[in-house]
């Protein structure tokens, strides 16, 4: 048996799911015959293929400020590389893509920190509640020898090199009730995706968590199976929770953070490749985060002079992220404990 099928029964006992064998779609690096490319990526008659996966929609800056940018950089720096992007899940769903990459069926995939922690749970701390305290922070650390640290970590258990990391937003609390304190969670039953993590951070900010599937969400919320949820400002629209929400709680509780992983491949192309396909990740990290910050800026001013929500701007946030870091300084441990730590120690 040969590494790269080792290696993806390996990730597929971990994550317990089928991977998906691409067979509609062109192979992971792929050449073809083509123009004239440069002399970056070794014979000039030929472009290498790449696959970039990820489960956004067209719409949503994961794609159109993130996934494009990084196609239209890399064929830029000519280079001899094309990089064709399958998004809303054409290539299957996280855990499924996951292993792709890691098998090299897939080449490039964005992917969040806590459905990677199905595969190396430290990582999985990029999610923890209140762990960033901004976009900025984010940069910081991920600029830090701590998240080296991290993401090499990652590589030798995985074989999957990351490219970088943004933050699609902060995520906020919805309810037809305001929640401004820990306190005001009491009672309520709030929904949560099902991953270990985000389920750890329910009970760091003090919700009783109820895990309905993001599909089912809004139905949970209009027949009363839940009272409340809580997503970034761009997932809450495209679920059109006006409807069944009265109150938004910007509580800013969590960056919904992305990492942009690469499969073995990586090991393969020229010093010039890795160094377009860096390059074009750093670009796709910014243009993400102002992509992100003006979409929920035109959101909220929508919100603050409609009457969809109550949008609640005074939650107690202190209150909050200091409960959280009591907790989760406590039931953490090992190296994922590390991960966290080293997160607050870059807080500025």
């Amino acid at each position: 048996m040969n590494a790269s099928r080792t290696r993806r029964t390996m990730w597929l006992a971990l994550i317990a799911a089928p991977a998906m064998m691409l067979v509609a779609c062109s192979g992971a690096g792929d050449s073809t015959t083509g123009s004239d490319t440069g002399d970056g990526g070794g014979d000039a008659a030929t472009v290498q293929k790449l696959t970039l996966a990820h489960s956004y929609n067209e719409d949503q800056p994961q794609h159109r400020c993130g996934a494009q940018i990084i196609a239209d950089e890399v064929a830029a720096a000519d280079v001899g590389l094309e990089i064709e992007i399958f998004p809303s899940s054409q290539l299957g769903g996280d855990a499924d893509r996951i292993a792709s990459v890691a098998s090299g069926d897939i080449d490039i995939d964005i992917q969040g920190a806590s459905a990677l922690g199905a595969v190396y749970e430290p990582i999985s701390a990029l999610d923890a509640a209140y762990a960033f305290d901004d976009p900025d922070h984010l940069a910081a650390f991920m600029a830090s020898d701590a998240s080296d640290t991290v993401t090499a970590a990652f590589e030798e258990a995985a074989g999957v090199h990351t490219l970088g990391a943004w933050s699609a937003g902060a995520r906020q609390f919805t309810a037809n009730k305001a929640i401004r304190t820990p306190a005001d969670l009491e009672g309520l039953r709030m929904r949560f995706p099902g991953s270990p993590q985000f389920l750890m951070n329910a009970k760091a900010l003090g919700a009783e968590a109820t895990e309905v599937a993001y599909e089912e969400l809004y139905l949970a919320l209009q027949q009363g199976t839940v009272d409340g949820q809580e997503n970034p400002i761009t997932n809450i629209v495209a679920s059109n929770l006006k409807e069944v929400q009265d109150y938004v709680s910007m509580s800013s509780h969590q960056l919904n953070t992305n990492l942009v992983i690469m499969s073995p491949i990586w090991n393969d192309l020229s010093s010039e490749q890795q160094d377009a396909l860096t390059a074009a990740t750093e670009k796709a990290v910014a243009e993400v985060t102002t992509c992100v910050a003006e979409d929920e800026e035109a959101l909220l001013e929508e919100w603050r002079t409609g009457d969809d929500w109550e949008v609640i701007e005074d939650v107690d946030r202190d209150a909050f992220s200091e409960k959280a870091e009591e907790y989760l300084s406590g039931v953490l441990t090992g190296d994922s404990l590390t991960v966290y730590e080293a997160i607050r120690s870059t807080s500025e």
